[in-house]
């Protein structure tokens, strides 16, 4: 029996290995990591992450071919593919601050595998990490290999948060990168006849390295790229009376363009955009490329700039002051279907709402209190350390509650925000709430969801991103 040890319980580890426990009957696959409360959580009917479909696959096979574990060094032991799926955050201080990413999670995983392996192995890179870490991997685990051969893989993950599971089941491809000898084309093979268990052959594509790990990087900039692309339209439209819907509609019909990931927002967020972009832009840096650096960091700077936008037409909408006005905030997950808010525009946009005053009430279907006092309370440097290492309990603020219904954040409310587009923000009885709410009652919509005749109708204004301007919207600045 081939046993698969996956160190790194997170959002990529989990459901990746319950998905590969599932589809592979014949293989043990055990899951390790050193946050106890995590492994705890994993073994619990609670899962410590939210993603549709998750619950069913973790039942079928806990217990059976799939495994949660703290203890680290046995399995890793036992193993004979080791994938790691650690943290790579943003260097916050050092060489590279700000932009190269914090390989040492990475280092500190490769040195426990150099030095509990009495066999040989298969090591995985499955967290995204910058071209050429498989080099430096490979050498700290050949210096201390006490004479066991290792293998480096990198095989990047492509799902995506909310349609993870669907997305593992049935990939767009499969990428895995090796070195081009004969052990590393046998190391390539035995990944692949992983995976073929489920997923078409062709749809596995054998590269090297340094093409694997870059690739990953390119496909996050340029799915990024696009968000930022459409958002920089949206500012336009709102200046000349255009309609972005109407505008992505059209450009999406082109099919050398495609209709994906072209819907205005207040900004993408989720644990790889940001990072991966600014890793790449510190590579192309390294590299003596600063024009090709300077353009992918635009695609950060515009969506920086989107989220200031979006809070300061909120400000200068209410008067040029949300000073002691309640504001209902209606999710703060960086997207539907799923409780993760790294990176989460909400974040920046809550910060620019309390940093002028505003009473804050917050309500997501899937991210709980204690999570979005810590996004907002703690330090970026702080929330990319692992749980272990984060302070105990966050602090409070105190122009922030907490509600489970979206009725109770908008009662009494001056305006309402929608920062992630949840199916149920659809279906509210906009009525209800506008009854319920001071007048003049606003709705700011970062997701264009809501419908916008209907909710004027009623007797909202309503900004909607990229939308035309609604008649008392047109006078306002844009930046206050």
């Amino acid at each position: 029996m081939v046993k698969i040890c996956c160190i790194g319980a997170g959002y990529v580890g989990g459901p990746t290995m319950a998905v590969i426990a599932l589809k592979c009957p014949d293989i043990e696959v055990v899951v390790v990591d050193i946050f106890e409360p995590r492994i705890i959580a994993w073994n619990s009917d609670h899962l410590p992450i939210y993603e549709p479909g998750l619950d069913d696959v973790v039942k079928q096979c806990r217990g059976k071919n799939l495994f949660f574990s703290k203890d680290v060094e046995k399995h890793v032991a036992e193993a004979d593919i080791v994938f790691v799926s650690v943290n790579t955050p943003t260097k916050t201080q050092g060489l590279g601050a700000g932009k190269a990413a914090d390989l040492a999670y990475w280092e500190s995983a490769a040195r426990m595998i150099a030095d509990v392996s009495k066999t040989d192995k298969i090591v995985v890179e499955k967290s995204t990490v910058p071209v050429k870490t498989a080099e430096a991997i490979e050498k700290i685990l050949t210096h201390n290999s006490k004479g066991i051969n290792f293998q480096i893989l990198s095989n990047p993950e492509f799902l995506a948060e909310g349609t993870a599971i669907q997305d593992l089941f049935n990939p767009d491809r499969v990428l895995i990168g090796g070195r081009e000898t004969p052990e590393g084309k046998k190391a390539i093979q035995a990944l692949k006849d992983v995976y073929a268990h489920w997923v078409p052959v062709e749809r596995i594509i054998c590269t090297n390295l340094w093409s694997a790990e870059l690739s990953k990087l390119a496909a996050n900039a340029f799915l990024a790229q696009r968000i930022s692309s459409v958002n920089a339209m949206s500012a336009l439209c709102e200046a000349t009376g255009a309609d972005v819907f109407q505008v992505s509609h059209a450009i999406g019909k082109d099919t050398r363009i495609g209709p994906k990931f072209l819907n205005a927002s207040v900004g993408f967020g989720g644990s790889c955009f940001q990072k991966d972009i600014l890793n790449l832009v510190y590579i192309c840096e390294c590299y003596g490329l600063p024009e090709v650096a300077s353009y992918w960091k635009q695609v950060v700077q515009v969506n920086e700039y989107q989220k200031t936008r979006f809070v300061n037409r909120m400000v200068s909408s209410m008067f040029n002051t949300v000073s002691g006005k309640k504001i209902a905030i209606l999710g703060f997950a960086f997207k539907k279907d799923t409780g993760d808010t790294r990176e989460t525009p909400a974040i920046g946009v809550c910060q620019g709402l309390l940093g002028d005053k505003a009473i804050l009430s917050i309500y997501d279907p899937q991210v709980s209190q204690e999570q979005i006092q810590r996004d907002l309370s703690m330090h970026k440097s702080e929330l990319d350390r692992p749980p272990h290492l984060q302070p105990a309990s966050p602090t409070a603020i105190k122009q922030v509650t907490f509600v489970w219904d979206a009725y109770e954040a908008a009662k009494g409310a001056h305006g309402i925000c929608i920062l992630t587009e949840w199916d149920e923000f659809k279906t509210l009885d906009y009525q209800k709430i506008y009854d319920d709410m001071q007048k003049p009652a606003f709705v700011f919509d970062g997701r264009n969801v809501v419908d916008v005749d209907k909710l004027r109708q009623i007797g909202f204004i309503v900004y909607s991103i990229g939308k035309p301007l609604d008649a008392w919207l047109k006078d306002m600045p844009a930046v206050a």
